[in-house]
């Protein structure tokens, strides 16, 4: 009998014990195997900005503090919003794909793309003028110049990766996940590459680095789109472009804007903090320290987002097949798994502490203050991989009827005080 099928519901007593600690366990291996890519996937894509951030580091503390002003304005105005907006995907690939309804998965992915390419017109206005918002926030005139040019030189890099999350949800609800990491690993490969001849041989310096990004993630996009469209195992689910991606817009937004709303929440408490320290009394510093701990903890979240990617997908297969309690024994598993990873990423951090700041600069002085908030850092870790993979849960059955049943057997408690500890130590940070 196939340990995918509809297992029964958890028992203390006799062999229900050892059943349901057989089937944890192949849930366990299940989701791990889908994960892994998943997570090498998700590291290799964050490492894109990361690595334009770190060169830009190495041209002086006020390139640092521009360019980190500059992301964190793009994650808050743009990507985040872009990111949210595709988990609608999860939810209807993943189901068509659990219901073997493979051709709705082509159609699904253009809607998104036509969405997601609509939605960042308004988003481009607001990039052209990031130099005059952020003097109007009261922030240093310098930054504000600095982030101002440097957003300006990502806009194309905006539209490039909405349309390269669409593919990636795409391909991640039909468990394609290799070919999504392989990807991402080649492109971030020739991103340090792009970053150089930009940075330093073409001497456009933090020009170079923004328009890296959009060069980079352009080609991780078409790599994916080259690979959907010759793969045999895009066959079924890739039919051509249809009209029919034209029909259905609002139910679609009607899904994408709660979760787009989601996520915004989620990464703003983060980047607010880099936009707010170019207020404190030395903002290049405060600005540049603040951006290193943020870019370090999106690239430790990496685990427990490639985690949520594979709980959306194995929760969106499950309920879509209609087996609703093998979508909630592997969401039990998945807290686990979590609390197990944010502890070891947790103790690595603290290992690293007094040596990580020097991949972004040379100066003692931010290296000093790297080192501090790091032990903070590590601490929130723990929380953060906990709500990432609560959020994945959510958002992939945010339209199914299932969801109650899930929902109440995850206690109000649990997440009371996991949203509860997250914010504090988000205060305390």
């Amino acid at each position: 009998m196939e340990l995918s099928m509809e297992p029964p519901l958890p028992s203390a007593k006799g062999t229900a014990v050892a059943v349901n600690l057989v089937l944890a366990t192949s849930e366990a291996k299940r989701q791990l195997r889908l994960a892994g890519p998943l997570i090498v996937g998700c590291l290799l894509q964050s490492v894109i900005q990361m690595i334009s951030v770190m060169f830009v580091g190495h041209l002086g503390e006020l390139a640092l503090a521009s360019a980190s002003m500059a992301s964190s304005f793009a994650i808050v105005t743009g990507f985040s919003f872009l990111t949210g907006m595709s988990f609608a995907l999860d939810t209807l690939c993943g189901q068509a794909f659990g219901a073997s309804e493979d051709h709705m998965l082509g159609v699904y992915k253009q809607r998104a793309m036509l969405v997601l390419g609509l939605a960042s017109l308004p988003i481009t206005a607001v990039w052209a003028n990031t130099g005059a918002i952020l003097l109007h926030l009261g922030q240093d005139s310098e930054i504000a110049a600095g982030a101002g040019t440097y957003i300006r030189w990502m806009i194309p890099a905006l539209f490039f990766y909405g349309w390269l999350q669409c593919h990636v949800r795409f391909l991640q609800a039909q468990k394609l996940v290799v070919p999504v990491m392989l990807s991402s690993g080649a492109t971030a490969v020739s991103h340090v590459l792009v970053c150089w001849a930009l940075v330093y041989r073409l001497r456009l310096g933090i020009r170079g680095a923004a328009l890296a990004n959009a060069v980079s993630y352009l080609t991780n996009v078409s790599i994916l789109a080259v690979y959907v469209r010759v793969s045999t195992s895009c066959k079924k689910s890739w039919t051509g472009f249809s009209c029919q991606a034209f029909h259905g817009l609002i139910p679609f937004l009607k899904l994408a804007v709660p979760s787009a709303l989601m996520v915004c929440m989620e990464w703003w408490s983060f980047e607010v903090m880099v936009i707010l320290s170019g207020l404190l009394p030395n903002p290049k510093l405060e600005t540049a320290v603040l951006s290193i701990c943020l870019n370090t903890n999106s690239l430790v979240c990496t685990v427990p987002n490639g985690l949520s990617s594979a709980i959306s997908t194995r929760v969106s297969n499950e309920l879509g097949a209609g087996r609703p309690r093998a979508a909630l024994l592997a969401a039990r598993v998945v807290i686990v798994l979590a609390f197990l990873v944010g502890t070891s990423e947790g103790l690595l951090l603290v290992l690293v502490h007094k040596v990580w700041g020097y991949a972004y600069s040379k100066d003692q002085e931010v290296v000093s203050y790297v080192a501090t908030m790091m032990l903070i850092l590590a601490v929130s870790v723990l929380f953060d991989g906990l709500q990432y993979v609560l959020s994945g849960m959510i958002a992939c059955h945010a339209c199914c009827g299932a969801r109650l049943y899930l929902l109440h057997s995850l206690t109000c408690k649990q997440k009371s005080t996991l949203h509860t500890s997250t914010n504090v130590l988000y205060f305390l940070g």
